[in-house]
C-alpha cells in the first residue's frame, strides 16, 4: 500500500493522507474580494436591509410632506395678516363715513333735501287698554 501511495504521489496524485486542509481566505482578502460583505452580512440580513430602506422613503416622504405643509402654513398665516389689516382698513373706513358731520357733508355734496333734526328724537308710545 505504502508503494501504490508513492506511486501516486510521482505521479502527481494527492492521497487524502497526505492532502493538506484548505485554508479559508484572509480577513483582508475577503473584505476586498466582496464575499465577506455579501455572504456574511447581507444575505443573511437582507429582509432587515429591505425593512430599513422602505423605514427610510417613508422618513424621506413624511420629512418632504411635514416640509410642504409648513410652507402652506406660513403662507396662509401671511395671508391672514395681510386680510386682518384689509378689514382694519375697511373698517376705519366705514366709522370715518358714517360719523354724523361725513354724513352731513356727503348729503350736502350731492344735493339731497335731507335736514338734520334740531331736537332729539323721541319713542312713541302706544297706550293699550
Amino acid at each position: 500500500m505504502n508503494g501504490d501511495r508513492e506511486n501516486m504521489e510521482q505521479k502527481g496524485i494527492k492521497t487524502s493522507q497526505t492532502e493538506a486542509p484548505k485554508k479559508k481566505p484572509g480577513f483582508i482578502k475577503e473584505l476586498f474580494g466582496g464575499s465577506m460583505i455579501t455572504e456574511k452580512l447581507i444575505l443573511p440580513n437582507l429582509a432587515f436591509l429591505l425593512f430599513l430602506t422602505l423605514i427610510g422613503a417613508i422618513y424621506i416622504g413624511n420629512r418632504f410632506q411635514a416640509e410642504k405643509t409648513i410652507r402652506e402654513i406660513n403662507n396662509l398665516t401671511e395671508e391672514v395678516t395681510d386680510l386682518r389689516a384689509r378689514a382694519l382698513f375697511i373698517s376705519a373706513d366705514l366709522m370715518e363715513a358714517s360719523r354724523q358731520s361725513e354724513v352731513y357733508r356727503l348729503v350736502k355734496e350731492r344735493g339731497l333735501t335731507l335736514e338734520e333734526l334740531k331736537e332729539p328724537p323721541y319713542k312713541i308710545v302706544k297706550n293699550s287698554r
